[in-house]
Order: structure tokens, then C-alpha cells, then sequence
């Protein structure tokens, strides 16, 4: 069976009523719902579903009508960049379902919101059609405020929709790989400094490759927000032990880390090899998934 997960992103983190429409709608189709992590400072709720492929396509839209209807961009204020109600919804092939396949998937599913919402939707990551949009951040760049500057020139002609904002904003759209977005809390009410290390740490900036970031305040405390958009060419260790080498030429030390969303098991268990000092091989003598392999039923241990 074809499998894909979508990880749409709202931006509503406040109103519990709203999230709890926009979930429902979502879990109306058949699809299934795995997680929904909201924040009150970002003002954003993450949403991450699995099913068959145009069970999610359905899901994702049902998501993105009542997104839609229900936030209002121009009464809209977080510490997170921002273009439209449905910010941005990336799906992500998982088994048996190719990206070009999911391409045409995401295109058709663009094609109906523009159509059928009146949203500007922009594609991106694989599924983009202008090279120069791949790039998220590219497109979210000055939020939903610059995205309304520039929208009526001809070089940002929205892929599907209209070419005006209206109160929903754009809804970026787009198939990309595995994501891991974990956000790292300073000892330290500087938001100066947290947006110096993120800058030192993210690719654009000169540092990791595959690593995004920038620096925020939540709940009064300095924050750096991170993206690892490809945990296997940059590993999460890697990006820690970046993080905290350059938190500590601030002065400054990480009090603690929450993840957004959900993790793929091998980027935890990397973790460990790496900081273990173990080579990746060892994968292989995990108990559990020996057991897996030999059992043909691949559950966890319990340990009282």
C-alpha cells in the first residue's frame, strides 16, 4: 500500500476552537492523524497525518478550507515567518509512492485550493515549477506583508490562484524529504543572541549544510528554531554539537531542546551511535530489530 505523510503547518497556536476545527476536518477523511503540536508564541500549529496517497490530498484540503475560513492574516501576530493561513504543507512519499508521483499529486492538490479556495498557492522543494521558488524561506521572505508587495509582479505570479492576497494569505505547497524541526531554549533574554548563533549555524549563513534557522523570543526566553532538512547528509549530533560550540562563544548555554512533530527512529539512534562513539554499523546488533527480523514482528521491548 502506498503510504504519505503530509505535515501541514497553521498559522493558529491560540485559539483552541480553530485548532480543534482544523484537526477535525483533517481526520474526517480517511486518513490517520499521528500528531498536533501547537505553540502560543509562534502562533502556529503543526498537524502530521498518514494514509494513502489521495486520502491525504483529500485530508490536506479539507485542512486548508477551514484554515482558510477561519484565520485571518492581517490579525495575525507570532514570532514565526508567515504567508498564509495554510503556511506551508509539504507532503513526504514514505513507502511504495515515488516523488515524481507525489509531484503530480501536490500539483493537482494546488490546482483545487487555487481554484476552489481563492488561496495563491506557490509550489516548492521538488514539486516547485520555477526553479528560484524551490526554497521556502525564498518565498516566505518579508511574510505575508512582502509576499503582498511583491505578488502583483510578473516574476510572482502565484503557480495556481489568485495574484492578490486576501485575509488567508498563500499556502506554499510542496513534496520534500523527512524534516526534523526542534527548537534549542538559551539562558538568556537576548534575542540578539539567538539570532547571531542561528546565523552562524544555518547554511545560508555559512554553516551546516541542510540546517536552517533563526532566533526568536518564547515565552520571554531567547530561542533558536532549527530545521534539519536532510538528517542523513547532516546528522543531529552534529547539528547539537554545533549548536552548542556556538552558543558557548556567546556565553550563553542551552537549558533545553522540544522537538515539532515527530522524528524518524534512525535519527534518534544515530544520535546515540555518534555520541557513543560507535560506528553506524551497529545498527544492525539493536536487539529489537534483530528480533524484528528473525520474529517477523517488530515491537518494542518492555522493561519494568
Amino acid at each position: 500500500m502506498a503510504l504519505v505523510e503530509c505535515i501541514p503547518n497553521f498559522s493558529e497556536g491560540r485559539r483552541q476552537p480553530v485548532i480543534d476545527a482544523i484537526v477535525s476536518a483533517i481526520a474526517s477523511a480517511p486518513v490517520d492523524v499521528l500528531d498536533a503540536s501547537s505553540d502560543v508564541d509562534h502562533n502556529r500549529t503543526v498537524v502530521t497525518f498518514v494514509g494513502e496517497p489521495e486520502a491525504v490530498a483529500e485530508a490536506a484540503f479539507r485542512g486548508i478550507e477551514v484554515a482558510t475560513r477561519e484565520i485571518d492574516l492581517t490579525q495575525h501576530a507570532g514570532v514565526h515567518p508567515r504567508v498564509g493561513a495554510a503556511d506551508v504543507v509539504p507532503f513526504v512519499p514514505l513507502r511504495d509512492y515515488s516523488v515524481t508521483e507525489c509531484v503530480a499529486l501536490v500539483r493537482n492538490l494546488g490546482q483545487r485550493v487555487g481554484e476552489s479556495l481563492s488561496v495563491p498557492v506557490f509550489l516548492y522543494e521538488e514539486a516547485a515549477v520555477h526553479q528560484d521558488r524551490r526554497d521556502l524561506s525564498y518565498i516566505r521572505r518579508g511574510g505575508y506583508e512582502g509576499l503582498g508587495e511583491r505578488i502583483g509582479l510578473p516574476e510572482w505570479q502565484p503557480d495556481y490562484g489568485p495574484s492578490q492576497l486576501g485575509t488567508a494569505g498563500a499556502a506554499v505547497i510542496g513534496v520534500r524529504k523527512i524534516l526534523i524541526a526542534f527548537n534549542a531554549y538559551l539562558d538568556t533574554t537576548d534575542v540578539q543572541i539567538a539570532q547571531a548563533i542561528a546565523y552562524k549555524i544555518r547554511a545560508s549563513g555559512g554553516g551546516l549544510p541542510f540546517v536552517k534557522a533563526i532566533g526568536v523570543m518564547v515565552g520571554g526566553v531567547a530561542q533558536v528554531s532549527m530545521n534539519v532538512v536532510d538528517f542523513q547528509q547532516t546528522s543531529l549530533y552534529t547539528a547539537m554539537r554545533e549548536l552548542r560550540a556556538a552558543a558557548a562563544l556567546f556565553g550563553v548555554q542551552i537549558t533545553r531542546t522540544e522537538l515539532i512533530g515527530l522524528i524518524p527512529q534512525a535519527a534518534l539512534l544515530d544520535y546515540a551511535l555518534e555520541s557513543l562513539q560507535l560506528p553506524l554499523t551497529t545498527r544492525s546488533q539493536v536487539l529489537e530489530a534483530r528480533l524484528g527480523s528473525v520474529t517477523g514482528d517488530y515491537r518494542p521491548l518492555e522493561f519494568e
